[in-house]
């Protein structure tokens, strides 16, 4: 059993990189320089569990925990 693939959500693209991807790393690179000194998947972490603008930081609704007690309860943990 192999490691699981890094890109395996639909909404991810694959294959080739464009000549705008590149463009687009290599600007962001020549203003911030290389590296920070971390490995690329603690970067990505970073973005996806933390710095996505998208990211709802608020505390759970009312509504939201009785949906988890109640899914709990008919799921476990």
């Amino acid at each position: 059993m192999g490691r699981p693939p890094c890109c395996d959500k639909s909404n991810v693209k694959r294959g080739l990189w464009t000549s705008d991807e590149d463009e687009k790393i290599l600007v962001h690179v020549s203003i911030h320089g290389p590296g920070l000194k971390r490995c690329g998947k603690s970067c990505r972490l970073r973005w996806t569990n933390y710095l996505r603008p998208d990211l709802n930081h608020n505390n759970f609704t009312p509504q939201e925990e009785e949906l988890i007690v109640r899914l709990h309860k008919a799921i476990g943990s």
